[in-house]
């Protein structure tokens, strides 16, 4: 989870070309929707048309921004979780969902390296949160940091809500789906930390059943959580930096800047490793690369480039 502090404010992300769009009336405005234009709800689905009135909304409320897609798996575990954390705030958060694959905008707008990934708005400016499915308990830990820093920006304000906000037209509590149990398996292994149970249900899952697109995404950000809950970050780069042609050693610091966002630094390091090595070792790092290159999605322009790289280097 990425500490927040005030600093955090100053800028991590320049949204400044999503504010003009096509907008209904003002978002900030009493009953005005973000959307629609009628009353504001909780959970709302957002694109790059609409956000301008998402980051005018954020001047009176804190708004949560996930950023998500529909062949994410891990994105499918935390969305309802976050929705039901932000229902239970009663007004006092918004979730607003992004699809990065239908708002190319946003994603590049917040440098959405990796999904599922949340961040907050707080006054316009951007908050990061935190990448990847987290359990519930870290959910409302991060949220309740989320309100006492929007207060101290003087951020305080509450969306009214209806008594069955939470609910469908029954009255009854709208449940999501369940999960195929091995991804229930793997989600909740992921929820009390055991990446390596994770890892092994997607695995069964890919084995049962090779096109299990979201088994293959969720195992792939699992693989990565898993090999970097324990590095450190600059003793890593001191070992790459002391043994150039260490596989593992370059290894640790490119799935380190996947992590941290810096999806170019991490290929070109891997494609020079490439060259480097001795023709015996090359496919460990071709192995790597086209791991980390699902984990980006093979639409990104980096992904794109980086396997053009790879394979003149190869042909």
């Amino acid at each position: 989870m990425t500490e927040m502090s005030a600093a955090a404010l100053r800028g991590a992300v320049d949204l400044s070309s999503l504010r003009n769009r096509p907008s209904a009336p003002p978002a900030g405005a009493p009953g005005a929707d973000p959307v629609e234009g009628g009353p504001i709800p909780l959970v709302v689905d957002v694109t790059d048309a609409t956000f301008g009135q998402v980051l005018e909304l954020s001047q009176s409320v804190p708004v949560v921004v996930d950023l998500w897609a529909e062949w994410c798996g891990p994105c499918k575990q935390l969305s309802p979780v976050l929705e039901k954390v932000v229902i239970e705030l009663a007004g006092r958060l918004v979730l607003a969902k992004v699809d990065v694959d239908a708002n190319p905008q946003l994603a590049q707008g917040f440098r959405a390296q990796s999904i599922p990934m949340v961040v907050a708005l707080v006054a316009g400016r951007p908050v990061p949160l935190f990448t990847g499915a987290v359990p519930e308990e870290q959910v409302r830990e991060v949220f309740a940091q989320l309100l006492q820093l929007a207060a101290e920006h003087g951020v305080t304000g509450t969306i009214p809500v209806g008594e069955t906000e939470s609910e469908g037209e029954s009255g009854a509590a709208v449940e999501p789906p369940p999960l195929p149990p091995l991804h229930q398996e793997a989600y909740d292994a992921i929820e009390r930390g055991d990446y390596a149970a994770a890892i092994d249900a997607y695995e069964q899952a890919l084995a049962e059943n090779p096109r299990d697109e979201e088994a293959r995404s969720g195992l792939g950000q699992v693989r990565l959580l898993f090999r970097t809950q324990d590095l450190d970050l600059n003793e890593a780069r001191a070992a790459a930096a002391a043994a150039p042609t260490d596989i593992d050693a370059q290894f640790a610091v490119a799935d380190l800047d996947i992590a941290g966002g810096h999806v170019a630094d991490a290929f070109d390091r891997l494609l020079d490793l490439f060259t480097a090595v001795p023709p015996e070792e090359q496919r460990r790092v071709r192995e790597r690369l086209v791991e980390l290159f699902g984990l980006v999605g093979d639409g990104d322009a980096r992904v794109v480039a980086s396997r053009r790289r790879l394979a003149s280097l190869l042909f």
